[in-house]
């Protein structure tokens, strides 16, 4: 079982930097991959980025060269630093982790609320 918290959201203006950071219990969360997902108001989830066990990541074309995502193995912490924001970056960001070595993702924390004025 593995529980997500997330922290690092809140208000910032255009054009200016946020890093959220995903904390796992878990001893396997290694072993892990883990997602990044964003929800508007009234629009679907959407993913945002991932970053695989073997560190390996990959993005969505809205925030490429924007975004990074990155995670520490030892803190059992996954980050996604964001730049350049935009005021369409605003909504709930969650992160998402799978099994062990599993690509479906089967846990979700509470989510953390980024909001960039223009």
């Amino acid at each position: 079982q593995v529980q997500l918290v997330e922290s690092g959201g809140g208000l910032v203006q255009a054009g200016g930097s946020l890093r959220l950071s995903c904390a796992a219990s878990g001893r396997t969360f290694s072993a892990t991959n883990v997602g990044w997902f964003r929800q508007a108001p009234g629009k679907e989830r959407e993913f945002v980025a991932a970053i695989s066990w073997t560190l390996s990541t990959n993005y969505a074309d809205s925030v490429k060269a924007r975004f990074t995502c990155s995670r520490d193995h030892a803190k059992n912490t996954v980050y996604l630093q964001m730049n350049s924001l935009k005021p369409e970056d605003t909504a709930v960001y969650y992160c998402a982790a799978t099994k062990p070595w599993d690509t479906n993702y089967e846990y979700w924390g509470q989510g953390t609320q980024v909001t960039v004025s223009s």
